[in-house]
């Protein structure tokens, strides 16, 4: 298949690109290198995959209207991963543009290109922070999402919503996945594992928020990976049970999904600050914290869906995904397995 794949250069698109092309499939990457964190990790990315003879990169904006509509008449894709947005819960806050420009407006020139050019299937990123203020655990895929807590969810709301409208117009299928705490090789820098383990190198104390009291279901990156090129496989259908007296949100009468991804594993803060500690041989000097605005106490994920639709669920144990971190951290970062 000729998938174009965007966020090419980011954390789960660069592994994405790799399962991809390892099997065969030709990939178009895209991605606009912006600086929201170092350029010189997306192209450090860009760099593991730029060489295989089937992938393709083109530097554009998904919010650029005309590029984007150019891009689509001229790789004719027949099926689209849509990774690439604007990350961050607690920089929602601060630059809330940024959410609309990528997350909406970007999101709109994804669907445009996919209805102009009739593409099989569209899987898109949602993620875990739409179930908001939700207490009830686990998250599964037919609660209420209607109570963001941030921009960036309420963004990513609108993805689904926006998805559903095209799917229920033109028919296009959709499959929405709701990402939980991906962490592993290549993250992101503004992340938990990175900013713990950077500090601890440096014998520098970590922020822990909510004094600790916090659970988040871990996903390690492989497992995300897994269940996004098995999704991909697998375009969305109309749910032949669907009944719009007691409607789903997770379904349609149009060929509409949302799935969750997640470990199904849920772990304490501090037991994931422990598992980097074992790894490192350093323990963490903790600055315990309140609750940071826009932040959740818990996400856990129901992976029922996911499995019973894609035949897979995450599974990958939170120390054996931690120490493959580290492994990497410290030979991306040429650190001492012993500089702490």
């Amino acid at each position: 298949m000729r998938i174009l794949l965007t966020g090419a250069a980011g954390f789960i698109g660069m592994h994405t690109a790799q399962k991809l092309l390892a099997r065969g499939d030709e990939v178009v990457g895209v991605d606009s290198l912006n600086d929201y964190y170092e350029v010189s990790l997306k192209e450090a990315r860009l760099a593991q995959i730029a060489s295989h003879p089937n992938f393709a990169f083109h530097k554009v904006d998904i919010a650029d209207r005309d590029a984007m509509a150019a891009l689509f008449a001229e790789v004719k894709p027949n099926r689209v991963v849509h990774l690439a947005a604007q990350a961050g819960v607690r920089y929602s806050i601060i630059n809330p543009h940024a959410y609309a420009d990528a997350n909406i407006q970007g999101f709109l020139n994804i669907l445009e290109g996919c209805r102009n050019r009739a593409v099989e299937h569209l899987v898109y990123a949602s993620s875990s922070s739409v179930y908001g203020g939700n207490t009830a655990m686990p998250f599964r895929e037919s609660d209420s999402v209607d109570h963001p807590v941030s921009l960036y969810a309420a963004t990513k709301k609108a993805n689904e919503l926006m998805a559903h409208t095209y799917s229920h117009l033109f028919r296009i299928p959709t499959t929405g996945l709701r990402f939980f705490t991906v962490y592993g090789p290549w993250g992101r820098p503004d992340m938990a594992p990175v900013l713990f383990t950077k500090a601890m190198l440096e014998n520098r104390v970590i922020d822990v928020f909510n004094n600790g009291d916090m659970l988040r279901d871990f996903t390690y990156i492989d497992d995300i990976v897994e269940g996004v090129v098995r999704v991909v496989d697998k375009a969305a259908t109309p749910d032949p049970d669907y009944d719009p007296a007691k409607p789903d949100p997770a379904t349609s009468n149009a060929p509409y999904r949302i799935f969750n991804i997640g470990n199904n594993d849920p772990t304490r803060l501090m037991d994931f600050i422990a598992a980097i500690e074992n790894s490192l041989g350093v323990e963490a000097k903790k600055n315990f914290l309140p609750m940071q605005p826009g932040d959740v106490v818990a996400t856990a994920a129901d992976t029922d869906a996911l499995e019973g639709w894609a035949g897979f669920r995450p599974s990958t144990d939170i120390n054996e995904g931690v120490s493959r971190f580290i492994d990497w951290y410290m030979d991306y970062y040429k650190v001492n397995r012993h500089a702490g």
